[in-house]
């Protein structure tokens, strides 16, 4: 049997309010080091997609989530400089007052669409954040 390369699977969480403002963790390690991005990780070995997004969101940001929906499927093989992954994106609610930085976070705010030509954004995470954006403006 022939040897393949696969790529690595992650997910990514929007967390958003009913204004539509949404949680971003400022990445405390390369790649990107000090981009903010969205909460998220590599999906682990047994875990569903489901359970690494819930489990990624607590871990970085304090918070614990209620997915709502899955927005998309990211996975250009060039989207990440470590190597090819595939990330799974969901939107999700859960209570900005206990957020709080944690494990790969260097900080955490809360940002607004009107923000975000104004800061860094790792990986491919303005597209991602674009597509979310739209997808909850069509729940509210």
């Amino acid at each position: 049997m022939a040897d393949y390369k696969i790529p690595s699977l992650t997910t990514d969480i929007f967390i958003y309010d009913n204004a539509l403002n949404f949680i971003l963790i400022k990445r405390k390690n390369d790649p990107y080091k000090d981009y903010w991005a969205l909460p998220g990780g590599f999906v682990e070995y047994g875990e569903s997609v489901e359970t690494a997004a819930a489990r990624e969101a607590k871990e970085e940001t304090n918070i614990d989530v209620e997915l709502e929906d899955l927005v998309g499927v990211y996975s250009k093989p060039d989207r990440d400089p470590r190597g090819h992954t595939i990330t799974v994106a969901y939107t999700a609610r859960g209570d900005f007052n206990i957020k709080k930085a944690g494990s790969d976070a260097g900080d955490i705010n809360i940002f607004s669409k009107e923000k975000l030509d104004k800061i860094n954004i790792a990986f491919d995470h303005e597209k991602i954040i674009t597509d979310c954006l739209n997808k909850a403006k069509n729940k509210n």
